[in-house]
């Protein structure tokens, strides 16, 4: 284990040791002086994907135009989704690139629950990102309203038709930091029909331990569906070792794929023909150029596709992906476990006195790449590194600065001079200026 102190000097013999420290020439940084501390919400622009997305707009559309789907546009979501199925530990056939993440959970979650109708309780946690909670909602909403479903299979007694699902989360029992897994476990029992967790938590950066829970609900008989959003190129992942079901993800944090930029789902080979999407678009239809008036689902995952994909925002991001690749997940995590331990005492040997707390697991197995330090004025701070000190974290409510750190270019001389500037803000008093109102975008 890496014993740390907090001089500068230490902070370069790090990054002297860190055997993908080249990946940083790879992605654009303009201004060295910012300290871009929030790939976990959005990652930096690599540089080769700038120059893919002008070939694909004077190239691919500009002269190519319609016939570009014929050139390696169309299999693009299966190809892409691929290439992310390496880095989840998903074979081939598995794996799709398409819509949002919220669309893909929509989808994924509605085929799941009109899998077994009879059950009808959800199972996830209040350390969701909120948005997958309003997804949930909504389809419990729209279940319980036509009921029985339009989607549904068989199964659905007249008995059942009125019982509503049940959405049961989970909270904790140490402030937000870690679920409570008794309580988890207990609640997975026979009327389970669905758990949706996220495998790194939005906040504190909790991992789930991903076989046992997938073990836990298949016991009862219960599907399970992972958020991978926070985890996806931050830590390894193995979705068919531990035999998940389904996962969804975005490609905007880790992944460095750009805002906006399309999603991805995953639905396990063995449960892909017992499913079916709620959408039914033609992408998702089993011959679309036959242009055929009547639906008939694809084969495999590729029943999940719905619309017309992204063209420009899915290729650039394809580009985006080959750096991830090419260091390999095993190497960035070990970079990971050192920057968020470093951040880790960063926080208590220089921001404790200022009344920090640590929001993260300690246990670096427990915890993904990024950290929150908590503290009552985090916003007002937050808003005194951004506009001050050139120092761009995220805020999260109530009282969370979230600090990520990707182990492709962000050094450990940054996340000296991250902490440094934050020390500088409480011991100037900086963020006193701020207003407690918030902005729109925390």
């Amino acid at each position: 284990m890496t014993t740390f102190n907090t001089s500068l000097d230490f902070a370069h013999q790090l990054d002297s040791q860190d055997p993908l420290a080249t990946y940083r020439d790879l992605f654009l940084i303009t201004d060295p002086d910012i300290i871009y501390l929030d790939g976990n919400s959005l990652g930096r622009m690599p540089k080769a994907a700038a120059g893919r997305a002008k070939q694909i707009v004077n190239q691919e559309w500009g002269a190519d135009l319609i016939r570009g789907w014929n050139k390696g546009w169309w299999e693009a979501p299966t190809r892409v989704g691929d290439k992310i199925g390496a880095l989840i530990g998903a074979a081939p056939g598995q794996t799709l690139v398409s819509d949002t993440t919220s669309i893909n959970l929509f989808k994924l979650a509605t085929a799941a629950l009109t899998l077994q109708p009879n059950r009808k309780r959800i199972i996830t946690d209040t350390f969701n990102f909120p948005s997958d909670l309003y997804i949930l909602q909504g389809i419990k909403n729209l279940l319980d309203a036509e009921s029985p479903s339009p989607f549904q299979g068989e199964g659905r007694g007249e008995g059942q038709r009125n019982t509503p699902y049940e959405i049961l989360r989970i909270s904790s029992l140490d402030n937000d930091i870690t679920p409570d897994l008794a309580a988890l476990e207990t609640a997975i029992n026979e009327d389970t029909t669905l758990v949706t967790l996220s495998h790194v938590v939005f906040k504190s950066g909790y991992i789930y331990d991903m076989r046992r829970i997938t073990d836990l609900a298949h016991s009862k008989g219960a599907i399970v569906l992972w958020d991978l959003c926070h985890a996806v190129g931050a830590i390894p992942i193995a979705l068919d070792d531990c035999n998940a079901d389904l996962a969804i993800g975005c490609t905007y944090k880790y992944l460095n794929g750009g805002p906006g930029s399309p999603a991805f789902l995953y639905v396990n080979k063995k449960i892909q023909e017992k499913l079916s999407s709620p959408i039914w678009g033609w992408w998702g239809q089993n011959k679309p150029f036959d242009f055929g008036l009547d639906y008939e689902p694809a084969a495999g995952a590729s029943r999940f596709l719905a619309g017309t994909q992204p063209m420009l925002s899915l290729l650039t991001m394809e580009t985006a992906l080959e750096p991830t690749l090419q260091a390999g997940m095993d190497s960035i995590r070990a970079k990971s476990i050192v920057m968020t331990n470093y951040a880790s005492f960063l926080t208590n040997a220089w921001l404790s006195p200022f009344g920090f707390s640590l929001g993260s697991p300690r246990d670096s197995a427990l915890r993904g790449s990024h950290i929150s330090i908590r503290h009552p004025d985090g916003y007002r701070i937050n808003r005194a590194l951004i506009e001050e000190m050139n120092v761009i974290p995220d805020f999260r409510a109530p009282d969370n600065l979230r600090l990520g750190f990707s182990s492709l270019y962000t050094s450990f001389n940054e996340i000296w001079q991250g902490f440094d500037r934050i020390k500088r803000v409480m011991e100037e008093k900086r963020y006193e200026k701020y207003p407690k109102q918030m902005l729109t975008v925390t």
